[in-house]
C-alpha cells in the first residue's frame, strides 16, 4: 500500500501531530515500508498454530508478591533531603 498525501494529511490530523514539508517524503516512505511489512505478515501460513502459541510454550517463573513496607524508603530517601517535614520535601517557593 502507498501513502500519499490524502493519508497523511488525515494520520496527521488524527494524531494532533503537525509534519513539516521537508519531512512529509521522508514520512510518506517509512509508513509505506511499514504498511508493506505488515501486509507480508499476511501472507504466512498459520494453519495448525494455536491462537495462543507464544504463551502456551513459555515457561515463565513469577516471583512470590510479597507486601513490603515503603516507610524505610521514604525515610532514606528523605534523610538526604536538605529540608523536610512530615514526609514531604521543603523546597524554596517559585511561583507568587
Amino acid at each position: 500500500m502507498k501513502v500519499d498525501d490524502a493519508l497523511l494529511l488525515k494520520l496527521e490530523k488524527l494524531s494532533f501531530l503537525k509534519i513539516s514539508e521537508d519531512k512529509r517524503e521522508e514520512i510518506k516512505e517509512q509508513l509505506s515500508e511499514i504498511v508493506t511489512f505488515v501486509d507480508n505478515l499476511s501472507t504466512l501460513n498459520t494453519d495448525g498454530v494455536e491462537s495462543n502459541f507464544a504463551m502456551s510454550q513459555r515457561s515463565t517463573t513469577l516471583r512470590e508478591d510479597t507486601i513490603q513496607s515503603s516507610q524505610a524508603v521514604s525515610e532514606d530517601i528523605l534523610s538526604h533531603a536538605p529540608s523536610s517535614a512530615d514526609n514531604f520535601f521543603i523546597v524554596p517557593k517559585i511561583i507568587e
